[in-house]
């Protein structure tokens, strides 16, 4: 503000001073007012893909488990509010602080602040709760209800936070906002996530569907994959596209403000690179769900629309973290990966006998690693200097080195070290306790009749009286003989 005043009070008249310094003093609020309403919209478009995540749940298990998941994904959203308020932003984002940990703003307490403004809290948040929505998936049709609130107020107030501390916050001993302490001069450039949010929602998953073991049902006695479908393609379309449409306040908004130019006077700003953050992740989702479907369609020799809307998926989770420093054509090379990277985990799942309804571990687990290490590959060294400042390793392939291969390297570690260290054991404590896994009684009737009162899907007959409702079911054919 000061610079802006000594710029232009020598083109004032009288009172060249004041009225420079008014002039500046409107320009800064208006650019706080239009920063803080791109992050507040960004913000908005996040929290619907917690609409997404429920329809992509809700259509990916039975019908019979169908207002459990959904449930779960709203109490995901509502314990993660309080539990992030209370304890979790402030370990993530409370400065200064130390490079392990942030203690400052608990309860939003001084926010808002030069530094902080309630707008970070509710983007912030939404990305925790996104986290804990990705593990929901995993352990999905078997679960015990308290299992998840433990889970959800533990990942959202403590786990997650602590990784978002190391990789986003200015004092991180990893993030390449520290200007202090960089790790290999670089620090990692984890933009929106890939590693931050789905390697550890995809982790903490992981742990959780080994522990409890798979559905009954879900491999045969000889050890071979049963397909325990959805209950409706429908709802899985539905849920990934809301979670393409977050995903745009996902990846762009990430830039938290707008209004910064990179050239005076020029076209050319960040309002650019918030556009060009959109197109790459457009096109690796793009990408992914085409090469998903050819690839789907070699191995098992159908068009399958659930598959080709997880391969999509997989594309957004890897790109997420490079989204931002690479070029277009890069993003393609990224999502086709991503796809390769997904069908194969699943491959692997099978093999050991891994069940994960939604395929969330092997989704965000696998193709967020990869798009850790795509992003050391290919960022570029323009678009690294315009976000994270000049002079910084920036992609291999590129010509930057390897310095942040190596970053990245060791952010994949950590991450997979952390969330194994905290939320593998409480999952089995949840099991020795026999508090994570319902009964093989329960599970086979479905939750929504044992745990829940009823079904999701009631049909009401109002010509009917003394019927309360006819639940809905599948109607076999009487006779497997072709129709004449």
């Amino acid at each position: 503000m000061a610079s802006c005043s000594a710029d232009l009070a020598p083109l004032m008249g009288p009172n060249a001073t004041a009225a420079a310094s008014y002039i500046c003093d409107r320009l800064s609020d208006t650019s706080y007012a239009v920063d803080t309403t791109y992050l507040l919209f960004s913000a908005y478009l996040v929290f619907s893909m917690q609409l997404g995540f429920a329809m992509l749940c809700a259509g990916s298990v039975r019908a019979k488990n169908t207002m459990n998941i959904m449930l779960t994904n709203v109490l995901d959203a509502a314990a993660g509010g309080l539990f992030y308020y209370l304890f979790g932003f402030a370990f993530a984002f409370g400065s200064p602080s130390n490079g392990f940990i942030g203690y400052h703003f608990f309860g939003l307490k001084k926010v808002p602040s030069a530094t902080i403004d309630y707008s970070n809290f509710l983007y912030q948040w939404a990305f925790a709760i996104a986290a804990a929505g990705i593990t929901s998936g995993s352990i999905a049709e078997r679960t015990q209800f308290v299992a998840y609130l433990i889970y959800s107020a533990f990942l959202t107030g403590f786990v997650y936070p602590v990784v978002s501390h190391w990789f986003w916050s200015t004092d991180g001993w990893a993030s390449a906002f520290n200007s202090d302490d960089l790790l290999f001069g670089s620090g990692v450039i984890d933009f929106a996530g890939s590693g931050v949010v789905h390697m550890v929602g995809g982790i903490a998953g992981f742990w959780g569907a080994l522990i409890e073991g798979p559905r009954i049902g879900r491999f045969d006695h000889s050890g071979r994959s049963v397909a325990l479908r959805g209950h409706s393609a429908s709802l899985v379309v539905l849920g990934t596209f809301l979670l393409w449409f977050g995903w745009y306040g996902f990846n762009p908004g990430s830039f938290n403000k707008i209004l910064v130019a990179y050239g005076s006077g020029s076209y050319y700003g960040q309002w650019s690179a918030v556009g060009r953050t959109a197109v790459t992740t457009t096109l690796a989702g793009c990408t992914a769900a085409l090469t998903t479907l050819f690839g789907k369609r070699f191995l098992s020799g159908h068009w399958n629309v659930t598959d080709v809307c997880n391969g999509l998926l997989g594309g957004f989770a890897a790109i997420t973290a490079g989204c931002s420093v690479v070029e277009p054509w890069a993003a393609i090379i990224c999502g086709f990966v991503a796809a390769l990277v997904l069908i194969s985990c699943n491959k692997i799942a099978e093999k050991v006998r891994y069940d994960d309804p939604l395929e969330a571990a092997q989704l965000h687990g696998g193709c967020g690693a990869w798009g850790v290490i795509f992003t050391a590959l290919f960022a570029d060294k323009e678009y690294v200097a315009q976000i994270y400042g000049a002079d910084r390793p920036y992609g291999l392939f590129m010509g930057g080195g390897g310095k942040l291969l190596a970053a990245h390297v060791i952010q994949i570690l950590v991450i997979i070290g952390w969330v194994s260290a905290t939320m593998g054991p409480l999952f089995f404590l949840l099991h020795k306790f026999k508090l994570l896994r319902i009964s093989a009684e329960d599970e086979m009737a479905g939750m929504d009749l044992t745990r829940h009162g009823g079904f999701a899907y009631v049909y009401h007959d109002d010509d009917e009286s003394p019927k309360n409702g006819i639940q809905l079911r599948k109607v076999e054919p009487s006779s497997t003989a072709p129709r004449v």
